[in-house]
């Protein structure tokens, strides 16, 4: 069984009218991770009759779903349930036996079991459907129209990352869960701690002028002695009882709940206020990994922000319309504990990272947007792309889409190029701002926990930090590139093209063809390093293999990658355009 395109579609215009089911919703989710990392490399998979078929060999199973529209790059889009075969006909399969499916394929290809995922499937299959219930109920206002925007975009992912097994997967309580969640549309204060100067942990990239801690400082008075420690109040409902004797002997003030309501984004555990992103940690499991500050992260962040003073004050000159959201400082708590080290759990359970706020990095009259909720397949945000003008016809949306691939790829290509510097520009680290009229004018980026350096660029920086600092600030190159054109490329690049050929579906090759220029003009300009004369040739994408990262329970940061076959190369898009003008309507 090979793939094949000749039997595709009709197409459809525009989003879908309506959010799919929570059953149909991880369905997809579980049959597009099947795709790309299991059958698809596999070439166990077909398009014919408008559908897609799908066979797990080891499992001895055969799926079907219906297609709305195919993708050059494999990213189709499906309609309505899985079916499977049984004894010759079709029945339909529901989340949970596909998920079975999925355990008994993964087992017997990979020999490691994994007893979490059936699990996980279950949890993510109630984080979804929890979202989706929430969604009609949601009416964010306020007097800036603009930041709630921004806000009802950072808090739209009601299905989350459709290329993640386990999405909406989370570890907490359902009620915190609910009181906390940005699926849930909430706002909330934080809990205001005051904690004497000689228990406070702290560092900051100026140590001359310390500004970067003053967003934490002017969220509250605290007496003389003490410094301010906002804590997220889940983290605090878990972590408090260990607080008893601090509070009991005055080193710690406990200040109650702040006056200023801070708002959870799409990452859970970063607040934003309108003027400060606060990066909180939370001792609870969301996806894959517990969300704490570990005590490298802490200090990394911060020494990422000092190294790369220079290098983000370059790529701002030669890009104005791009930025880099730094981290300034951050702080927590120094409790002495066994040999008189900090006490790690206080350390990494209390510690807060600030980032730069978007007030005076977009210009006026811009309108914030996460970017993920700009590319949604289904459009619950107020950002979504068919909202923004391209929907009128499609010389209009290749325009726009000029624009926006102009502010994103240069600057992340420079970043790599000149920089020795490995950002990690995917759609939930991407902030973009549209003008009234909904055209891209700004991009910035965020989260230098993605943030990475070459080696060899930066050997003397390197080796002036501690190593548990430095070690998890590098890829090697193979693995740094892999990073930049995954993030960029398939999750960002991709994603957003797709959401784009929805609206106008016989423009895909189109769209991608101005992804290749955009390419091959920075190419042109920059000497063609062999990297991009691969890309441009069509070697294919790595995508980032979740589904087996999860099986195997490995980091984040040790993920493997699948390839993609890769719609870049001129003899594809001239294939592709002739493909999509024979179904044009005459």
């Amino acid at each position: 069984m090979t793939s094949t395109t000749s039997d595709r579609p009709t197409p459809f215009a525009g989003p879908p009218a309506k959010l799919p089911t929570p059953e149909d919703a991880v369905s997809h989710t579980l049959l597009n991770c099947l795709l790309r990392e299991v059958s698809g490399p596999e070439r166990q998979t077909a398009v014919s009759g408008g559908r897609l078929l799908l066979r797990l060999p080891r499992a001895g199973v055969l799926l079907r779903v219906a297609l709305r529209r195919t993708s050059l790059i494999g990213a189709h889009r499906f309609a309505g349930p899985v079916s499977e075969e049984r004894d010759g006909t079709w029945a339909a399969v529901g989340w949970r036996r596909l998920a079975e499916h999925t355990h008994t394929e993964l087992s017997l290809r990979t020999g490691v079991p994994n007893d979490e995922f059936l699990a996980q499937i279950s949890a993510s299959h109630r984080g979804v459907s929890a979202a989706l219930r929430a969604l009609p109920h949601r009416r964010r206002t306020g007097d800036d129209r603009r930041l709630a925007a921004y806000l009802a975009s950072e808090q739209s992912l009601a299905l989350g990352h459709r290329f993640h097994p386990t999405p909406k997967a989370h570890g907490g309580d359902p009620a915190a869960w609910s009181s906390y969640a940005p699926d849930a549309g909430v706002s909330f204060p934080l809990r205001m701690l005051a904690v004497r100067d000689h228990l406070v942990a702290e560092e900051h990239a100026d140590p001359e002028s310390r500004h970067g801690t003053e967003p934490l400082d002017r969220l509250a008075p605290v007496p003389p002695g003490y410094r301010l420690l906002p804590a997220h109040p889940w983290q605090y409902a878990e972590l408090g009882p260990a607080l008893r004797p601090l509070l009991a002997a005055g080193d710690i003030l406990d200040l109650g709940p702040g006056r200023r309501p801070f708002t959870p984004t799409a990452s859970v555990r970063t607040l934003y206020d309108g003027e400060t992103f606060l990066k909180f940690s939370l001792n609870v499991r969301i996806t894959n990994c517990l969300r704490k500050n570990s005590a490298y992260e802490l200090s990394g962040a911060v020494a990422l922000t000092r190294l790369l003073a220079p290098a983000l004050a370059d790529l701002a000159a030669r890009f104005p319309g791009s930025g880099v959201l730094r981290e300034p400082a951050y702080r927590s708590l120094a409790v002495p504990g066994p040999g008189g080290r900090p006490d790690t759990t206080l350390l990494e359970g209390f510690g807060v990272i600030v980032r730069e706020g978007l007030e005076g990095r977009l210009g006026p009259g811009v309108t914030p947007l996460l970017a993920a909720s700009v590319a949604d397949e289904y459009p619950t945000g107020p950002g979504h792309v068919s909202a923004l003008g391209p929907a009128g016809d499609p010389a209009r949306a290749l325009d726009w889409w000029r624009a926006y691939l102009a502010l994103l790829v240069p600057p992340v290509l420079a970043a790599y190029f000149d920089h020795g510097l490995v950002l990690e520009p995917h759609l939930q680290n991407v902030v973009v701002g549209v003008g009234d009229d909904g055209r891209p004018v700004r991009i910035l980026f965020r989260d230098l926990e993605g943030t990475k350096l070459l080696p060899e660029h930066h050997a003397g920086a390197l080796a002036a930090l501690p190593p548990e600092v430095a070690a998890p600030m590098t890829y090697d190159a193979r693995r740094g590139w892999d990073r930049v054109v995954y993030c960029l490329l398939v999750n960002h690049v991709a994603e957003l093209l797709a959401a784009l050929a929805d609206l106008h579906p016989q423009t895909e090759a189109a769209l991608w063809a101005e992804v290749r220029r955009t390419l091959g003009r920075y190419a042109d300009e920059h000497g063609c390093p062999p990297q991009l004369s691969a890309l441009l040739a069509g070697v294919p994408l790595p995508a980032k293999a979740n589904l087996l990262t999860r099986w195997e329970r490995s980091a984040d940061r040790h993920a493997g990658y699948v390839r993609l076959p890769s719609p870049l190369a001129e003899d594809v898009l001239r294939q592709a355009t002739r493909n999509d003008a024979e179904r044009s309507p005459s």
